[in-house]
């Protein structure tokens, strides 16, 4: 992401923020370090920006403060439209919810002349017709992941076999037919992955684990740089494999 990018979205986080945002959040969000946060906040300040707070404390948008409106060109609309689309039609109903008032927003706020008809879109996204529906603890695990919450769940293997432990939530990935969470688990001392189709979660305490997500994110996508390679044939059987670079074979809580 370009400076110029990642000043727009600085401003973007703060706009929709109604409380002061610590600098360690906005690095979270933005992935990037404090001090960075900091460069930005006074570059933005400089380029007549109204953001109140100092550091320590938090910062906050002035109201009355309005960042320009958003232009698409057709085919970006059309990438927009297709891929909330995808959400709608697979995802959970607080997550296809957001994803209906996002497009309505992204559409109001579409370049003038740009001539897009909702109601007849040129580009559709499908569910197969051997789609399960997303459990509703998806929305919950979503919330431990941002809010970087230690979670007690109970997982159910391929057979049948029920576990308990503790995991620390850092992503959801989302194939076509089943979606993933990836998480460090204390049992293990490692990163495991689970089918939230067999998750239950007990508990989502309100402890932060240790360090940051977007750390743990990087050192997951380093120990398995094949991650999109969970799956394996999931339209068929939905079976799960853990990749080789953890340097063992799949325990059943995975399978």
């Amino acid at each position: 992401m370009s400076r110029t990018s990642r000043l727009i979205e600085l401003l973007g986080v703060l706009h929709t923020r109604r409380m002061p945002v610590t600098a360690l959040d906005l690095a979270d969000a933005l992935a990037v370090s404090q001090r960075s946060i900091y460069r930005d906040i006074e570059t933005l300040r400089s380029m007549g920006a109204p953001i109140e707070g100092q550091a320590g404390v938090g910062y906050e948008l002035r109201g009355g403060f309005f960042l320009p409106q958003l232009a698409f060109s057709p085919e970006e609309l059309d990438v927009l439209i297709l891929g909330l689309g995808w959400v709608q039609a697979r995802a959970d109903p607080a997550l296809a919810q957001s994803s209906e008032s996002a497009l309505a927003k992204i559409l109001s706020a579409k370049r003038s002349g740009a001539v897009i008809d909702h109601a007849q879109p040129s580009l559709i996204a499908a569910a197969s017709v051997s789609r399960r529906a997303d459990p509703p603890q998806v929305a919950l695990l979503r919330d431990a992941v941002r809010r970087q919450c230690k979670v007690r769940i109970s997982y159910q293997d391929a057979k049948g076999a029920t576990s308990d432990r503790t995991i620390w939530p850092i992503a959801i990935v989302y194939f076509d037919e089943v979606r993933v969470l990836a998480a460090w688990c204390e049992r293990r001392s490692a990163f495991r992955h689970f089918r939230v189709d067999r998750v239950q979660v007990t508990t989502i305490s309100d402890e932060r684990y240790p360090g940051r997500r977007q750390a743990l994110v990087t050192k997951w996508r380093e120990q398995d740089r094949d991650w999109r390679a969970m799956l394996t044939d999931s339209g068929r059987s939905g079976g799960y494999v853990r990749s080789d670079d953890f340097g063992s074979a799949p325990t059943s809580e995975e399978k």
